[in-house]
C-alpha cells in the first residue's frame, strides 16, 4: 500500500514539473506582454518587469489594424469548421457504413495522399486560386482548408465503431439512409464532431504560410499572419508582438477548456478501432 502511494505521488510531482515545463514559453511570452522595450532586450534577461505596462495591448489596437486581423481570424475560422464538417462528415459516413464500388482503394488512395508533405501542395492550390480570381480575398484563405482526409479518417473509425445491430434494427423500421444518417449516427458521433470542430477551427486560426502566399493586401490577413507586423527591417518589438500573441491564443484556450472531455474521449473512441 506504501509503495503505491509512493507510486502515485512520484507520477504526480512528475507530471507537475512537466506541465511547468511545457507551461515555461507561455508564462514568458505573458510576462514579455508586459515590458518595456529595453526590458525584453536586456542581457542578462529580466524575468520580471518593473511596472506592469498594459498600455502594449492598447498600443496593438491603436498602432496596427489588430480588430482587423482578429474579425478576418473569426470569419475564417467559422466558415472552415462549418464547411469541415458538411463535407468531411457525409465521407467519413459512406466510407464506414456503405457499400460501394472501389470503396477500399478509393480510401486507400486518400490515406497515400495525406503522407504527402503539405508543402508540396501549395503551388497547385495557389494556380488554382489564381485560376478562379480569387487573390486576396478570405475565400482564398478558406477554401482549401474545408477539405481534410485526416478528419475523414477520424470520422470514419468513429462511424465504423457503432454496432451494425443499430443500423439493421433501423431498416427493419423502415428508416431510410439519410433518416438514420441525420438521427442515429450524428448523435453517436458528437463528442468527435466537436474533435473535428476544434482542431479544424486551430488550425484555421494559427494559418500562417497560405495567407501570406495568397494576400498581399493587409486588410485580408488573419491573426498569425498578421502579428508579423510587429517584426520590423531593423528590429522587433517584442512586447507588442507578445501582446498580440497572447490575445490571439486567449479564445482557443477557453473553446478547448469547455470541451476537453469531448476531444479525449473521442480521441480514445476513434484510436480503439481498426
Amino acid at each position: 500500500m506504501e509503495m503505491k502511494k509512493s507510486s502515485k505521488l512520484l507520477t504526480h510531482v512528475t507530471l507537475i514539473v512537466l506541465a511547468i515545463f511545457i507551461a515555461l514559453p507561455f508564462i514568458w511570452m505573458l510576462l514579455t506582454s508586459v515590458k518595456t522595450l529595453a526590458e525584453s532586450e536586456a542581457v542578462p534577461p529580466k524575468i520580471f518587469p518593473e511596472i506592469l505596462r498594459f498600455e502594449n495591448y492598447t498600443a496593438i489596437f491603436k498602432e496596427f489594424p489588430f480588430a482587423k486581423y482578429y474579425m478576418n481570424t473569426i470569419v475564417i475560422t467559422l466558415l472552415t469548421v462549418v464547411f469541415q464538417l458538411i463535407i468531411v462528415t457525409p465521407a467519413a459516413y459512406a466510407f464506414a457504413r456503405l457499400d460501394f464500388k472501389f470503396k477500399e482503394t478509393i480510401f486507400m488512395l486518400l490515406m497515400a495522399a495525406m503522407m504527402v508533405p503539405g508543402q508540396m501542395y501549395i503551388i497547385p492550390q495557389y494556380q488554382i486560386i489564381q485560376g478562379m480570381g480569387l487573390l486576396n480575398t478570405l475565400t482564398a484563405i478558406i477554401l482549401p482548408g474545408i477539405f481534410s482526409i485526416y478528419y475523414t479518417f477520424l470520422l470514419r473509425q468513429n462511424f465504423k465503431s457503432i454496432p451494425r445491430d443499430m443500423e439493421e434494427a433501423a431498416i427493419i423500421d423502415g428508416a431510410s439512409q439519410f433518416t438514420i444518417f441525420f438521427k442515429l449516427m450524428l448523435p453517436i458521433v458528437r463528442p468527435t464532431l466537436a474533435t473535428v470542430a476544434i482542431l479544424g477551427g486551430l488550425g484555421a486560426w494559427n494559418s500562417f504560410l497560405w495567407p501570406l502566399i495568397v494576400n498581399s493586401t493587409p486588410d485580408k490577413l488573419p491573426l498569425a499572419a498578421g502579428l508579423r507586423v510587429f517584426i520590423g527591417q531593423f528590429g522587433t518589438h517584442y512586447p507588442k508582438l507578445m501582446a498580440g500573441s497572447v490575445l490571439s491564443i486567449i479564445p482557443m484556450i477557453i473553446v478547448f477548456a469547455i470541451f476537453q472531455k469531448k476531444f479525449i474521449s473521442s480521441i480514445a473512441v476513434s484510436a480503439g478501432k481498426e
